[in-house]
């Protein structure tokens, strides 16, 4: 039913008089017996009527007609008695009248909305100097959600009216029922003045909701920059965990919402425990989390390392594998600041189908070595086996031993070119056991048509191409430039490098060069060194 409009075929005449502030009517009215408490549809009867429309004169009228004692309290629908009406309104002449005539100036509406509350939601300063005279209750709960009229003030931007209720003993660490203070109201909703005057009475600027959310966390997390300020300046603890898993800071919540100024203020006072400590999470996460480059790349700038700790709140074992899932500007920064590459990263790119970025990942020395990781990689590449010219390519000219690839799993999922490409850099002849049983079986049962040659025994150029490769090991492998800088005729290093085989399975050279384009863009000059120094030692 709604209850927003008083339709005219329903409201009495004496209701309409009062509305319409006509006191000859309305007296006249009473006089031929008409009656003063007839409801609408809403339950309005017309005391209700003068005192919203602030009708003093047919308020008073009213009054001195009142059937009976209760009437000057009579309730709408909702609750709403011609007290809380008149307060809501700033009628300070109909307020005085109700009071000096028996209303009661604690009375509650249906959601336990007290007069006080109304005065303070609409700013009637007057008013509430009123009530309180009458005996207003400055203390408990004003609401059903125990949110009192200190929170109201605070939450509407009322330091003046903040100042009056505190000097008339209004508790300042008063909570509703999420344990919320009415400085945690300011500190929210960026209410500085109503926040510098509850610090100056005294209000504890360390106070924790019941999830033990601060005000400083709660300014951090909506950008609050000049409450965060004024927090710290007045002994706000950057340090004090705000959730029940005792990780999450403020400079997490400013780095996870993007709020790169407030992270400045932040950084500085911040134990940087929270950036390495097991069990803890770096706020580098949360920047990635929330995929704001710019508070990443403060954090790192600031020194934060880009190595974070595992993170199970995001199951995360690295920032790297979280950027996957963000943006690979991110990716960017991260490389940019030094980043150490897992093996696990190499899964991520063919994961994500960044094959540029797998190229340049085995550039810089991520590989993959056997046992839990080789399977996550395994399962990653069998994803991508129909993508495998982007990819595959580069891995095995980095020095990776095909025979890791090489299993049931693999060799059945494939096509017969993947896997006639797969065998070039293998002696065929010299298989495992296992391996060519699989094989055998897998030609048999398929339509996997070899190289004519894998019938024959491997050339003594490419037992030799082997041999020097192995010797070389794949940590001068990752990059062609080693070959191409050997005291060798091009043809051998062409052959080296497996030209032959790349241009039979029609796979173009320049497109294994792609990662170099990361290796340019994502490094600084000056992170460049430091990068290749560190993956050295």
């Amino acid at each position: 039913m709604d209850f927003t409009e008083a339709y005219t075929d329903r409201c009495s005449a004496v209701g309409l008089a009062a509305r319409e502030g006509n006191v000859t009517r309305l007296k006249k009215l009473i006089k031929q017996g008409c009656s003063v408490d007839v409801p609408d549809n809403r339950g309005w009867l017309a005391i209700h009527e003068a005192a919203f429309h602030n009708r003093s004169e047919c308020l008073k009228v009213l009054i001195h007609a009142a059937p009976s004692d209760s009437y000057i309290r009579s309730k709408t629908f909702e609750g709403t008695c011609p007290l809380h009406l008149s307060v809501s309104r700033g009628s300070l002449e109909c307020v005085l009248l109700l009071l000096e005539s028996g209303s009661d100036p604690n009375e509650l509406t249906n959601d336990a909305t007290t007069p006080l509350f109304l005065a303070v939601e609409n700013g009637h300063m007057d008013v509430i100097k009123l009530l309180l005279q009458h005996g207003a209750e400055v203390n408990g709960s004003h609401c059903w959600s125990e949110w009192n009229s200190l929170h109201q003030a605070s939450f509407r931007r009322y330091p003046e009216i903040l100042k009056l209720l505190l000097d008339q003993g209004a508790n300042k660490e008063s909570e509703d029922d999420y344990g919320i203070t009415p400085l945690f109201i300011a500190a929210q909703y960026g209410n500085l003045e109503c926040l510098r005057t509850l610090i100056s009475y005294g209000a504890n600027v360390n106070c924790q909701a019941k999830d033990r959310a601060t005000p400083l966390f709660i300014a951090a997390q909506e950008g609050k920059d000049s409450c965060v300020e004024l927090l710290l300046s007045t002994g706000a603890d950057p340090d004090l965990y705000c959730n029940e898993e005792d990780w999450q800071l403020p400079i997490h919540a400013a780095a996870q919402m993007g709020h790169s100024n407030i992270l400045r203020l932040l950084i500085p006072v911040t134990d940087r425990l929270c950036g390495s400590a097991a069990g803890k999470v770096s706020p580098v996460y949360s920047a990635v989390y929330g995929g704001h480059e710019d508070c990443l790349e403060l954090l790192l700038k600031e020194g934060y390392s880009p190595d974070a700790q595992a993170c199970p709140i995001f199951e995360c074992s690295s920032p790297m594998s979280l950027a996957f899932q963000k943006g690979h500007r991110l990716i960017h920064i991260l490389l940019k600041y030094g980043i150490m590459l897992l093996e696990t990263d190499l899964g991520l790119c063919l994961r994500h189908k960044k094959f540029s970025l797998f190229q340049h990942f085995l550039k810089w020395g991520c590989k993959v070595s056997s046992g839990q990781h080789a399977l996550e990689f395994l399962k990653d590449a069998t994803e991508v086996r129909g993508e495998y010219k982007e990819w595959l390519p580069s891995l095995l000219l980095a020095g990776f031993d095909p025979a890791n690839l090489l299993c049931e799993m693999w060799i059945c999922s494939v096509n017969g070119d993947v896997l006639n490409f797969l065998l070039e850099f293998t002696n065929w002849k010299r298989l495992p056991w296992n391996v060519e049983q699989i094989l055998s079986d897998h030609k048999c049962s398929s339509t996997w048509v070899p190289c004519g040659h894998f019938d024959s025994i491997p050339s003594l150029s490419h037992l030799c191409r082997l041999e020097i490769r192995s010797l070389l090991t794949s940590d001068r492998l990752r990059s062609d430039r080693f070959i191409r800088q050997l005291p060798l005729p091009t043809c051998l290093q062409d052959f080296l490098l497996y030209v032959d085989v790349l241009r039979t399975h029609a796979i173009s050279e320049s497109s294994l060069r792609l990662g170099g384009v990361y290796e340019e863009s994502a490094l600084t000059p000056q992170s460049s060194s430091e990068n290749i120094e560190r993956r050295e030692k």
